[in-house]
């Protein structure tokens, strides 16, 4: 009884743990749907500000990117004003070779007043351009092979679509890294001229 009682206690444990950092405790970027086939879609975005940071060439995610951006949401900022998670996290792939960078949406609430400014000279403040997006929907880790055969997969489709690439794709992950591979949610965008 005893065993039972522990497991029933670690289970619901794990799962309020989970449900409480899982992506739907976020507030989310805001998107209208345009059209849906399966994991792809066209979607209508607002400009977003975001508070990004660069990504070095050949970077594998031990080169404090990520914890620059989130010191930046804890308190590091003009203000030492803490700034809530959002989701999704933009990055572009390690194929655009310029100007590759990771960022935070800023919560509508703080972009609509004053967004605090960041300490860290690694960290800026700037607005993603609204516009129309070719979308594809995939689960699993986020890697350049993922991202690949994604971005493949979406280009098949826009081309069978007639839709016309803007500029290089970004990919958008949506979950805390805990989150088991199967349960991810996470895209590859393309905008459309």
């Amino acid at each position: 009884m005893i065993y039972l009682g522990s497991a029933i206690c670690i289970l619901v444990l794990f799962y309020y743990g989970w449900k409480f950092t899982a992506r739907n405790a976020y507030e989310s970027a805001e998107y209208t749907v345009v059209e849906s086939e399966g994991p792809f879609e066209t979607r209508q975005y607002d400009d977003l500000m975001l508070v990004t940071t660069e990504l070095p060439q050949g970077s594998k995610g031990g080169d404090g990117r990520f914890m620059r951006l989130f010191r930046y949401i804890e308190g590091a900022n003009d203000q030492e004003q803490k700034v809530a998670m959002t989701t999704p996290v933009f990055m572009e792939p390690e194929a655009n070779q310029s100007q590759r960078q990771m960022g935070f949406v800023i919560p509508k609430n703080v972009s609509e007043q004053q967004i605090p400014e960041p300490t860290n000279d690694k960290v800026q403040i700037r607005k993603r351009a609204g516009g129309l997006f070719a979308v594809i929907r995939f689960a699993g880790r986020l890697n350049q092979e993922s991202i690949k055969t994604a971005e493949e997969k979406l280009e098949k489709w826009m081309n069978s679509k007639k839709l016309t690439r803007d500029g290089a794709a970004e990919c958008a992950g949506y979950d805390p890294p805990w989150t088991p591979g199967p349960f991810r949610r996470n895209e590859v965008l393309v905008r459309i001229k």
